[in-house]
């Protein structure tokens, strides 16, 4: 499920916001200003930010100047401000779209849409190698020296969201609230349990794992 943070200091336009992104299956959390959305980004990782410029502790170029410092997130800017100056600035800081208010939901949408596509991540086949394993995300089929190799829903479901992020961390409490949902943000014993059977079934020598690498007490990332 694509997650959309969604940054505006308008509780009527974050309660709109929400409401019309959960209705086209769309995971959504909201932040009222700059540092409670830098603060989600750090514990996870969303697939697109709509942001707001005129935050009230935070401008919205210095979020997205932060975010640009180590994340391609696609950020779809969403301002009252109208001036070309402020396009441009956005825009050269790295926003990859630029929508003024009042806005239209549907051109709204159609903007996420178009930026989640070409960051690669809506739509595009999904597909990892390393060695002589190969894991098809998209179509949920994995093979390791040419032989088929059995994943679980859940297995898969852990592997998409590390592929997701290839070679970024996934922090425990993230990976736990794709796969699990929001009432396990603390089971890292599951964690724990299900990365050492894809290991298992994957790794070369599972107890020196070389594509599914661990942080210990932070998380894990999938290295190829």
């Amino acid at each position: 499920m694509t997650f959309v943070l969604a940054v505006d200091d308008d509780p009527a336009i974050l309660r709109t916001l929400s409401i019309n992104l959960r209705a086209r299956g769309y995971d959504v959390e909201t932040a009222g200003d700059g540092r409670s959305a830098l603060q989600i980004v750090d514990e996870r990782m969303p697939d697109v930010v709509i942001l707001d410029l005129g935050l009230p502790d935070l401008d919205g170029v210095a979020v997205l100047k932060r975010l640009r410092a180590y994340t391609k997130v696609p950020v779809v800017v969403l301002s009252a401000r109208h001036e070309s100056d402020d396009k441009v600035e956005a825009l050269d800081e790295g926003a990859d779209d630029y929508v003024t208010k009042p806005f239209d939901m549907e051109e709204l949408l159609a903007r996420v849409r178009a930026a989640i596509r070409r960051s690669g991540g809506d739509g595009a086949p999904l597909v990892v190698e390393s060695g002589d394993v190969r894991l098809d995300v998209t179509e949920r089929k994995a093979t390791r020296a040419g032989e088929n190799v059995r994943l679980t829903p859940t297995e898969w479901h852990i592997v998409e969201v590390l592929a997701r992020r290839e070679g970024r961390l996934v922090r425990q409490g993230e990976l736990l609230h794709e796969v699990w949902g929001p009432a396990y943000d603390r089971e890292t014993n599951y964690l724990r349990v299900y990365l050492a059977q894809i290991r298992r079934k994957l790794e070369r020598d599972p107890s020196k794992p070389s594509m599914f690498i661990t942080d210990p007490g932070i998380g894990y990332r999938l290295v190829v």
